[in-house]
């Protein structure tokens, strides 16, 4: 895998992966990169649950993430709660089967961190609290 971050001018840059692909920051008027990075934590994880769900009818799925970090520098996260949203047919046990099986094995970003941070989650189908 490669990748490459080009200095756009002042607080942006773009970041490309080797198809190309580009992904655009700016450390000052956001996205930062701590923040993608959490936002990569749920992005890998939401495409297991995602997967997981792929033969039930599900209309919106999404992940809200909050996440604590260390006062001194370098503030790396120290927590991180995610809450799984999914609207549509899904059974509670399979739902937080995945989500479970997401950060035990599939999600490599969020395994990337599980040694130095601790990930808690909850599961909401369908607007109740599992």
């Amino acid at each position: 895998m490669l990748g490459r971050v080009e200095w756009k001018g002042a607080t942006k840059v773009d970041c490309f992966n080797e198809a190309g692909d580009c992904l655009e920051i700016d450390w000052d008027n956001g996205p930062t990169p701590v923040q993608v990075t959490l936002q990569m934590i749920g992005a890998c994880s939401l495409a297991d649950i995602q997967t997981g769900l792929k033969d039930r009818k599900v209309e919106k799925l999404w992940i809200e993430l909050d996440a604590e970090r260390a006062t001194q520098s370098p503030k790396v996260f120290t927590k991180v709660h995610m809450v799984y949203h999914v609207d549509g047919e899904a059974p509670v046990k399979l739902v937080k089967r995945l989500v479970e099986k997401s950060h035990e094995t599939y999600c490599t970003v969020s395994n990337m961190f599980k040694s130095t941070v601790q990930i808690t989650s909850s599961v909401v189908i369908n607007g109740e609290v599992c």
